[in-house]
């Protein structure tokens, strides 16, 4: 096993003259994440360029914006068991090398189709390396430098969702239409090999060839690799099956949830019988039993069914309803972003004591803030003032965001073995975009059913929905607080 200094932020393999730096580590695994979650959100800003310049149709639009997220998803566990067998650094270079070549293979397309299966490539990579992220920071932090790196994690997430539509905005007005979209996703490519170039140098392979090798002289983890390749298609044919009618969002895909239900089902059934037999399930169940680990993943999967929506109905609402310009609704979130980047490192210091009291704080602040934002907009509309006045309780939101996104990821690893930290990070990643893309089909059904009545209305309304999936994701935390304490520490340790 590693053996890790708090004193000087390194790690000393043993068996190995090599000393790796958590810091390094950590710097290289933050790049492609703000990568994978700018693709998310830049490409909305992007859009009508790309439309106008080769000739997209509705259709393809709405598979360029969620052909990613769909195919993200479904490989996000598979590919955290893969890490956790082969070496998550391995993993991780693959997947990001994938998502490079799709960013370039993005901004070199000449039409929709090919435009949208390299955005489909773009996912696929994304959703193999997420969970190998996690799953290092599991494996090679630990205690407080943990905590802190999992805040590092929550500032990135925070910082890179909103700054993605900015940095596009800017690209678009510097180059012009034309050569901005593309530009906005080249430029992934030579950070993807940078980031690929760091981590050859600075990861720490010693340990995965180790593990590799006890596992072939049989370990613990016996003599074969097994990989569960029913376990893979089942979980990953689920989630497509829930996820495709939330973005279809038409009335005969929904049938496919009751295939959801019965794959799901068949893919519980077998992981228990696979385990049952002496193998090594994809998903060993037992993770679930671990309390904190099941109520982070809840109470976050609930707060993404709402909070993920706040800047899409913003952006609706100010663009197409005020007339702003895609750069102004980047700018708009650009508070948001730094608010909430800051106050998830300062929350990484004392979550080990005082998680749980945060998580409740930050969501509290959340509901409040979306609770104000659509208060806010009423009175832009109804008496004609500026919409920047949004940013004030959009910055509530950064606030309770930032307390929120570190605190919990943190909380739900505390429990998790770091042989399991990448497949127990894919479970959670994947509940989380599972609820993104329903929580995104039900706010903006909601604000697309009331612009008739006034854009004023149509989002305060799909702000009540969010409103009301903040406040229930409250009430999990206040839950979470009562059963298991104020923070990860026990009574004896803080």
């Amino acid at each position: 096993m590693s053996r890790l200094s708090s004193e000087n932020n390194l790690i000393r393999i043993k068996e190995s003259p090599r000393v790796f730096n958590r810091v390094k580590i950590l710097l290289t695994l933050m790049i492609p994440l703000a990568m994978a979650l700018m693709a998310i959100s830049s490409i909305n800003v992007a859009l009508p360029t790309i439309e106008s310049a080769i000739g997209a149709s509705d259709a393809s639009m709405q598979w360029m914006l969620s052909g990613y997220a769909l195919v993200f998803g479904m490989v996000l566990v598979a590919a955290g068991r893969i890490g956790d067998l082969l070496g998550r650094g391995t993993v991780w270079i693959i997947g990001v090398t994938i998502f490079s070549l799709g960013s370039l293979a993005c901004g070199l397309a000449e039409s929709p189709q090919l435009l949208n299966i390299a955005r489909l490539v773009q996912g696929f990579g994304a959703g193999v390396y997420n969970p190998q992220t996690i799953g290092m920071i599991q494996q090679y932090f630990r205690g407080q430098a943990r905590a802190k790196a999992f805040s590092v994690f929550g500032l990135v997430i925070s910082a890179s969702v909103t700054a993605g539509p900015l940095l596009t905005g800017l690209i678009i007005r510097m180059v012009g239409a034309d050569t901005g979209w593309r530009a906005s996703f080249i430029w992934n490519f030579p950070l993807g090999l940078i980031g690929v170039a760091l981590a050859l140098r600075w990861f720490p392979f010693e340990t995965e060839r180790r593990r590799r090798r006890t596992r072939h002289e049989g370990g613990s983890m016996g003599t074969r690799l097994d990989l569960d390749p029913v376990a893979i298609v089942l979980l990953a044919a689920a989630v497509l099956c829930i996820m495709l009618p939330f973005i279809l969002k038409t009335g005969p895909a929904f049938g496919l949830l009751a295939l959801a239900a019965v794959l799901l089902a068949a893919w519980l059934r077998w992981e228990r019988s696979y385990k049952a037999r002496g193998r090594q399930p994809m998903v060993d169940l037992s993770i679930f039993r671990h309390r904190s680990f099941t109520h982070a993943t809840a109470i976050s999967g609930m707060q993404f069914l709402g909070g993920t929506s706040v800047f899409v109905l913003v952006a609706l609402f100010i663009q197409n309803g005020m007339g702003a310009s895609a750069l102004a609704t980047g700018m708009l979130g650009f508070p948001n972003a730094v608010i909430s980047a800051t106050t998830s490192i300062l929350t990484g210091r004392v979550v080990l004591a005082k998680g749980r009291n945060i998580v409740i704080l930050g969501l509290s602040c959340m509901t409040a803030g979306v609770i104000l934002t659509a208060g806010t907009a009423h009175v832009v509309i109804s008496h004609h003032i500026s919409f920047w006045w949004l940013i004030l309780p959009l910055s509530l939101i950064g606030f309770g965001n930032g307390c929120m996104t570190g605190c919990n990821q943190t909380l739900s690893m505390v429990e998790i073995p770091p042989a399991e930290g990448g497949v127990a990070g894919g479970v959670k990643s994947t509940v989380e975009r599972i609820a993104t893309a329903i929580g995104n089909a039900i706010t903006t059904a909601i604000f697309y059913s009331l612009v008739s009545r006034g854009w004023a209305t149509a989002l305060m309304s799909a702000y009540a929905a969010i409103a009301l999936f903040i406040a229930i994701s409250t009430a999990l935390a206040v839950f979470d607080r009562v059963s298991l304490g104020r923070g990860a520490l026990k009574p004896g340790q803080r």
